[in-house]
C-alpha cells in the first residue's frame, strides 16, 4: 500500500510503499477514502505521544470502505461505508462494559498505537464496537471531517459540557474543534462567544453561529471582555486549542457555578497549565477533560446532520492528495488556513 512514513520525530515524512495489513479475527481492514489532518498528527510526529513507536504512519481521522473483514466479526460486511472514533475500546474491560469506551483501559488509536490512516489501508480491530455505518447521504470527506475534532467537540458541548438553550459559551481557539464547537453549540440554542487571534477564523466563527467574537491581540484581558459581552461571564466555556493561556481563560472567564471543558490537548512543556484555583473553589466551578466520543454515541449527533441542524461539511478547507500530506502534517503548528483540511486523493 501507499503510505506515509516518518522513521524519526521531527524528521520529514515520506511516501512509502508497505506491506498490506491483514484484520485480526475480530477486526477488519478498511480502504481509506478519505482522512483528515489534525493537530494531534502534528502532536505525535513531534514525539510528544509515548505510545508511537518507530517507523510510524500517522492519521486518525478517517473514512472508507471496508476491505476486509476477521473471522469473528458479526456486524461487518466487505463494502461497508464506515467510520471510527479517533479512541477505540476493547469492548471487556470495566469502562467498556460501563459505556465509556473513550475513557477504555486497553484503548488503541489509529495513528498513534498502531499505523494509521493516512494510507491507502488501515488495521481496526475490535470492529462490532468501534466502527460507525456511515449514512448513505454522506459523502466520505464529510465524514472524515467528523473525525476527532467534531466528534470530540460533540462529546465536550453536548455530553461533558451539558449546554442548554439561553447559556453563553466561550470558545477560545477557532481551529477544527473551536469551529465544531461553535458550530454544535449554537445549534443547542446557546449564544456563543468566540476567541481567537485571525479574524478570519473569527469572521467564520460568526458565519457558523458566534454572536460575538474576540480577537485577543486586541484587547487587554480576554477574560475581562467575556465578562462584559456575557454579563458576567460564560456559563459553559471550551478550551480547544490547547495552551496554558487558553486554559487559564477559559476557567477564569467562567461566572459562578460555570463548567469549563479541556478539548484542547495540553502535552510536552503545556502539560501542566496555572489554573486559578482560588476561583475554582469560591464560584464551585466545574473543570472537566474530554476525549474522544463513544461509537455507539454518533447516532444523535448523525440524526442532527441528516436533519439539517448540524453541517460539518462547511468546515471543510482544503482537499489534497496524500503526496501532499506531509507538508500538510509538517505545518500544523503555523495555524495556517481556515476550516479542516482532508485528504481525498490516493
Amino acid at each position: 500500500m501507499k503510505a506515509v512514513l516518518y522513521e524519526a520525530f521531527g524528521a520529514a515524512p515520506k511516501i512509502s510503499t508497505l506491506p498490506d495489513p491483514a484484520p485480526e479475527p475480530d477486526g477488519v481492514v478498511i480502504a481509506v477514502k478519505a482522512t483528515g489532518v489534525c493537530r494531534s498528527d502534528w502532536h505525535g510526529w513531534m514525539g510528544h505521544d509515548p505510545d508511537i513507536v518507530l517507523p510510524h504512519v500517522p492519521g486518525h481521522e478517517l473514512a472508507g470502505v471496508v476491505a476486509a473483514v476477521g473471522r469473528d466479526v458479526r456486524n461487518w460486511r466487505v463494502g461497508d461505508r464506515v467510520t471510527v472514533p479517533f479512541v477505540s475500546g476493547c469492548g471487556s474491560c470495566f469502562e467498556c462494559t460501563s459505556g465509556n469506551h473513550q475513557v477504555c483501559d486497553h484503548q488503541f488509536q489509529p495513528g498513534f498505537t498502531h499505523w494509521g490512516s493516512f494510507a491507502e489501508l488501515v488495521r481496526i480491530d475490535h470492529a462490532d464496537i468501534n466502527l460507525v455505518r456511515l449514512p448513505e447521504a454522506m459523502d466520505y470527506v464529510t465524514a472524515a471531517s467528523l473525525g476527532c475534532r467534531f466528534v470530540t467537540s460533540f462529546r465536550a458541548v453536548i455530553d461533558q459540557g451539558r449546554v442548554k438553550a439561553g447559556e453563553w459559551v466561550a470558545v477560545h481557539g477557532c481551529g477544527g474543534v473551536g469551529l465544531s464547537a461553535v458550530m454544535i453549540a449554537a445549534a443547542a440554542g446557546a449564544h456563543v462567544v468566540a476567541i481567537d487571534i485571525a479574524d478570519d477564523k473569527l469572521d467564520f466563527a460568526r458565519s457558523l453561529g458566534a454572536v460575538a467574537t474576540i480577537n485577543s491581540r486586541n484587547v487587554a484581558n480576554v477574560v475581562e471582555a467575556v465578562a462584559e459581552i456575557t454579563s458576567g461571564g460564560a456559563h459553559l466555556s471550551l478550551d480547544a486549542l490547547g495552551h496554558p493561556d487558553t486554559c487559564f481563560n477559559s476557567i477564569a472567564n467562567l461566572r459562578k457555578r460555570g463548567r469549563h471543558v479541556q478539548v484542547g490537548l495540553m502535552l510536552a512543556d503545556h502539560a501542566t497549565p496555572r489554573v486559578p484555583m482560588a476561583k475554582v473553589i469560591a464560584n464551585e466551578l466545574e473543570i472537566l477533560g474530554s476525549h474522544g466520543m463513544q461509537a455507539f454515541r454518533y447516532q444523535p449527533m448523525l440524526a442532527m446532520i441528516e436533519a439539517g441542524r448540524l453541517k460539518p461539511d462547511l468546515l471543510v478547507g482544503r482537499r489534497i492528495a496524500l503526496d501532499e500530506a506531509p507538508e500538510a502534517l509538517t505545518s500544523m503548528d503555523s495555524f495556517k488556513g481556515v476550516g479542516v483540511t482532508v485528504v481525498d486523493r490516493f
